[in-house]
C-alpha cells in the first residue's frame, strides 16, 4: 500500500531507549483508527501479566516511515511496530531492524490465524527471489526468516456506497453484476451530478489497476486468462480481444469518477466520501474505520465486493483475504520475550474480537461464529466477499506469473491514460500496456 523508502542498516545489537523498563514495552502503529483500540488491549494485558504496553500512533505512512528511520539511526525504536504486512516488514528485516522471530513462532502461535495470512511476514522462495537484486528494497534477508506476524487482514475491491444517496437514486441493495453496476451509477450522477459519483484515490497510481481493473478481469476472463495478459503471448496480452473486452468494461466508468478523482490520495478520496461529496467510494475492507474516523457512521454505508460481469467466466467471483497489517519486534528491543507475549496476547480469539468492535476492522485472528455480531452488519457484509473456491478466488497476493521486474505504478500510469484522463482509447491503452508488460519481460532476461 504504502512505498517504503530504504532504510539505514541497523546491528541487531545496541539499546533501545524506547523500550522503557522490565514491566513496561512501547509500541507504534501508524493506524490511528486502531489506536484506542490497542489501549483498551493493553489494559487487559498489563490485567493478565502485570506487563504495561505503551502505545503511540504517527500517519500519515510517509511520516511514519520517516519517523522510524530517525529511530533507527539513534537506536530509540520502539519494542514493537505495526508495519505493512510482507513489504515493510521484509524491509526492516533486511536492514537488520526487525528481529527474526520464525523459531519462536509455532503452530500453537499460528494456528489462531486465518488460513490465508498465517504464514505472513515469511520470507518465501518468492519473496527471497524478489530481494535478491541489489537495488531490492528487502536486499539482505533470508529464505525461511519471519519478521512480523499478521494483525490485521482484508482485501481490496470493496465498493461502499452512501444509503441516503443510493436512496434518493432509487437503490436499495447491492447491484448483482458489472452491468447493474453501471446503471446504479449513472442513477446516482443523474440525481446528482456534483455528489453522485465515485471516489478513488487515483493518484495513488496502481489504485486503478490492483482494486478495479484486475479483479474485474479475474472475473471475466477466468483465472489464466487473466494471468495471460501479463504473460508474452501477444494474441493473449492486454492488446488482444481479451485484454481489449476487459478495458472497456473498466472504461464504462469514465463518466461517474467523482471531479478531480486523478488528484486525489486515498485518504482524500475516503474523505470526500464521507463528506458527501461522492456517492461511491471503492478501497478495501480497512477503509470503513477510516470513514468512521471522519464522521460516517458503518450503519449508513452499503459495501459490497466489485461486481463481475453476468457473462463472465467467474459470475461469482470471491475476493482472496491477505495480511494487511503485521506486527514486527525491533532488533533492539531489550524485552523480546514479553513482545513476543503481547503480540500472541492480541492474536487471541476473544482480544481480537474485542479489537474487532474498537476498530471496525478485520483481525487477522479466525474468530469463527457469527461475524456479525462481532465486527457489525456493514463490515460482515464486505467479508461476505471471502466466499469462495481456490477456482473462483481472485488472490491478491499472487504475483508469479508476472515478470520479475514488473512494476505496477507505471502500468497504472498507463492505465489512467485510458481513465480517468481519456487520453487514450481502449486499443492505444492495450498496445500500451502490452508493450510496457514487454519491456519487463525483457528486462527480466
Amino acid at each position: 500500500m504504502a512505498t517504503v523508502v530504504a532504510l539505514t542498516p541497523l546491528a541487531a545489537c545496541g539499546g533501545s531507549s524506547g523500550s522503557g523498563g522490565g514491566d513496561t514495552l512501547t509500541m507504534w502503529t501508524f493506524k490511528q483508527s486502531h489506536l484506542a483500540a490497542l489501549r483498551n488491549a493493553a489494559v487487559q494485558f498489563k490485567k493478565q501479566t502485570g506487563i504495561t504496553v505503551k502505545i503511540d500512533a504517527y500517519g500519515p505512512d510517509d511520516a511514519y516511515t520517516t519517523k522510524v528511520q530517525a529511530a533507527a539511526k539513534t537506536h530509540d525504536l520502539p519494542d514493537v511496530l505495526e508495519v505493512h504486512s510482507d513489504g515493510e516488514d521484509l524491509v526492516l528485516g533486511g536492514t537488520g531492524i526487525a528481529k527474526d522471530i520464525a523459531g519462536d513462532v509455532g503452530s500453537d502461535w499460528s494456528g489462531l490465524y486465518q488460513k490465508g495470512v498465517q504464514t505472513s511476514g515469511t520470507v518465501t522462495d518468492e519473496k527471497y527471489k524478489e530481494s535478491l537484486p541489489g537495488d531490492s528494497k528487502t536486499h539482505g534477508v533470508q529464505k525461511g526468516q519471519r519478521f512480523s506476524v499478521p494483525f490485521t487482514a482484508g482485501t481490496f475491491g470493496i465498493v461502499m456506497g452512501n444509503k441516503q444517496k443510493l436512496a434518493a437514486a432509487g437503490i436499495t441493495k447491492p447491484p448483482a453484476n458489472w452491468a447493474e453496476f453501471i446503471a446504479d451509477l449513472k442513477a446516482t450522477k443523474a440525481k446528482d451530478p456534483t455528489g453522485g459519483g465515485v471516489a478513488l484515490g487515483l493518484k495513488v497510481k496502481a489504485t486503478g489497476l490492483t482494486w478495479v481493473l484486475q479483479p474485474l478481469a479475474f472475473a471475466d476472463l477466468g483465472k489464466d486468462k487473466y494471468q495471460a495478459l501479463f504473460g508474452k503471448d501477444s494474441s493473449a496480452d492486454f492488446s488482444s480481444p481479451d485484454g481489449l473486452k476487459v478495458l472497456g468494461l473498466y472504461d464504462q466508468m469514465q463518466p461517474y469518477w467523482m471531479p478531480g478523482a486523478q488528484t486525489q490520495e486515498i485518504d482524500g478520496a475516503d474523505q470526500a466520501f464521507a463528506q458527501g461529496k461522492a456517492a461511491w467510494d471503492i478501497g478495501g475492507t480497512f477503509t470503513l474505520a477510516f470513514l468512521q474516523q471522519n464522521g460516517m457512521k458503518p450503519d449508513d454505508v452499503m459495501a459490497f465486493g466489485l461486481p463481475a460481469p453476468a457473462d463472465g467466466a467467474v459470475p461469482q467471483r470471491a475476493l482472496g483475504p491477505l495480511a494487511l497489517t503485521g506486527l514486527t519486534i525491533a532488533s533492539t528491543s531489550k524485552h523480546p520475550d514479553n513482545a513476543e507475549k503481547w503480540m500472541k496476547f492480541l492474536a487471541g480469539q476473544q482480544v481480537a474480537a474485542q479489537f474487532a468492535k474498537d476498530a471496525t476492522d478485520v483481525p487477522a485472528t479466525e474468530l469463527g461464529g457469527d461475524t456479525a455480531s462481532v465486527m457489525g452488519a456493514t463490515l460482515a457484509d464486505m467479508l461476505k466477499t471471502f466466499n469462495g473456491t481456490p477456482d473462483t478466488t481472485y488472490d491478491p497476493s499472487l504475483n508469479d506469473f508476472r515478470p520479475p521486474t514488473y512494476d505496477q505504478d507505471s502500468m497504472g500510469d498507463v492505465l489512467a491514460d485510458l481513465t480517468p484522463l481519456g487520453q487514450k482509447s481502449v486499443e492505444q491503452t492495450g498496445k500500451a500496456m502490452a508493450k510496457l508488460d514487454n519491456s519487463f519481460w525483457a528486462t527480466s532476461k
